[in-house]
């Protein structure tokens, strides 16, 4: 496939992505289309100033949109600031961006008060995070209700670093998830990061046996341990995609299929019958048709995580500030 066959592809398929995945759980395109019609875009340039000044932002913001979707559904519990608020869950260490969505939310308060949920702020933020990324763009249903609650003991839904195959497979299944969907919103991790503490028990008393984990690629080992040394800084940050963590694309897979992946459970994607064989069909096709597999299922997979446990109609409300219930 030459590079001009290619382009027109990708064009093809980026015009597909932003008609059609329209509809979900009962939202709707262009539903601020009347109320607050520079929505989408108010959210988009917010998301693109703080990129410009830190790309490591965008991974941020697509982990805080999963986050809030994995608990209490999609609708912003994550958001709210307290004690024993879902953000203060030990699960929720690290999540950042909340100045992101405060920001736009302000901006959008003031031009329409009272109509964009932070709950749809979180979603548009995270489409547009990786569309900056070099990732794919897609239409984005709205109509989401920010949500009542929220519990930091909520939290255990959330998949873990150290999950199996099998524990994430019921995590997902219990959000209507399928395994196909599993396995590529993992694919986020392109652009992700983690910290040594996450990493660490890989590396150097694996099971207690006082060896690595035998799944990590032997010449990959060396580069984890020189990152994370047995008394390095626990969160010294560490690229989730060794090739091109700034970079939105399918290398992931291929780091996966090899034996490289920085964390337990994306490594165990590979040595599981039900995943593996999505991890072949993302990592098979990174040449020559440069991940375009990976581009299309994307957005339907953060579609189907966009829609799950919506409130919509007259359920929740609109918060006026984003960290705290009216």
């Amino acid at each position: 496939m030459v590079a001009s066959e290619i382009a027109t592809v990708f064009l093809l398929l980026n015009a597909l992505l932003r008609g059609s995945l329209v509809q979900s759980q009962g939202l709707q395109r262009g539903f601020y289309d009347s109320s607050c019609p520079d929505a989408e875009d108010i959210v988009r340039s917010t998301v693109g100033k703080y990129y410009n000044n830190d790309a490591t932002i965008a991974p941020g913001l697509l982990r805080l949109h999963f986050h809030d979707c994995f608990v209490q559904g999609c609708d912003a519990s994550v958001l709210i600031s307290g004690a024993s608020s879902e953000r203060s869950a030990p699960q929720n260490f690290g999540l950042r961006g909340f100045e992101v969505i405060d920001d736009a939310k302000s901006q959008l308060e003031s031009t329409c008060p009272g109509v964009v949920s932070c709950a749809d702020i979180l979603a548009l933020a995270a489409r547009d995070s990786v569309d900056l990324a070099g990732g794919p763009s897609w239409a984005v249903p709205l109509g989401r209700r920010d949500g009542r609650i929220s519990s930091a003991a909520d939290a255990k839904a959330l998949p873990s670093p150290a999950d199996p195959v099998s524990v994430q497979r019921q995590k997902f299944a219990a959000q209507g998830l399928s395994d196909h969907d599993l396995v590529t919103l993992v694919g986020a991790h392109t652009i992700g990061q983690t910290d040594c503490a996450f990493v660490r028990y890989r590396l150097y008393n694996f099971t207690a046996t006082g060896n690595a984990d035998p799944s990590i690629s032997p010449a990959f080992l060396p580069q984890l341990r020189a990152l994370c040394p047995p008394n390095g800084d626990p969160v010294r940050r560490v690229a989730l995609d060794k090739d091109g963590a700034g970079s939105f694309d399918a290398a992931f897979f291929k780091n996966v299929r090899d034996g490289n992946a920085v964390l337990e459970s994306d490594q165990r994607l590979w040595g599981d019958d039900a995943t593996q064989g999505v991890v072949q069909k993302y990592a098979g096709n990174i040449r020559g048709l440069f991940g375009l597999r990976f581009t299309y299922e994307f957005p339907k997979a953060m579609v189907s995580l966009g829609g799950v446990a919506v409130k919509t109609g007259r359920q929740g409300e609109i918060r006026r500030k984003c960290s705290r219930f009216n």
